[in-house]
């Protein structure tokens, strides 16, 4: 019973990839190109998740400022620092609705990047961000979930036609932080291969 239940995590999350990849390859290049624009010219990736996601968005960062699996020249990345054992972080009713958008407003600068996770697309904190982010002529990509609800996502409705919206169709967190990850991994394979070419990368 037991084995069978961890089998059907993986092919849950493999189905769940096999009918994404479709939808989101697009939207995925469209942030890829944003996020090239943005450090050819000298700017900087802001990446900032609610909750749980808050430790991708720091993954992302660890990755584009280091490497993801090609050795090349630093790239320009901050993971703000959140709550991550906040339950209400990714909720209307965030305690401090106000952190990510106060570091936005002190380190952002125009034509840089807002990288933005949301797995229920309703955060306080993350939708004060994207709003900070617009303050200061800044990009936005949002990685969102539950995009099939009827409910529609708040920062969704936030962002404007020049930002980027990555949202996975899936109620269950752990399925959704799954295709965000594989997203992100996604970016920074993208952005070192315009820079670097397409070989193949290492393993």
């Amino acid at each position: 019973m037991l084995e069978q239940r961890i089998q059907q995590h993986f092919i849950d999350s493999a189905d769940l990839k096999y009918q994404t990849g479709p939808v989101l390859s697009k939207p995925i290049s469209q942030a890829m190109q944003a996020l090239l624009a943005c450090v050819t010219s000298g700017g900087k990736v802001l990446a900032c998740g609610a909750g749980v996601s808050g430790l991708l968005a720091a993954q992302f960062a660890a990755q584009f400022v280091g490497r993801f699996e090609r050795e090349r020249p630093e790239l320009g990345a901050i993971a703000l620092p959140g709550d991550a054992t906040d339950p209400a972080a990714d909720g209307l009713d965030a305690p401090d609705a106000d952190r990510f958008a106060r570091q936005v407003r002190a380190l952002g600068q125009a034509g840089d990047v807002l990288l933005a996770l949301s797995i229920s697309g309703q955060s306080a904190s993350v939708l004060a961000a994207v709003a900070a982010a617009h303050e200061r002529d800044m990009t936005v990509v949002a990685l969102l979930g539950n995009a099939a609800s009827g409910a529609g996502s708040t920062i969704g409705r936030a962002l404007r036609e020049t930002d980027v919206q990555i949202s996975v169709p899936h109620e269950r967190a752990a399925r959704i932080h799954e295709i965000h990850q594989i997203a992100l991994h996604c970016l920074c394979d993208g952005v070192d291969a315009q820079l670097l070419g397409e070989q193949e990368a290492s393993s």
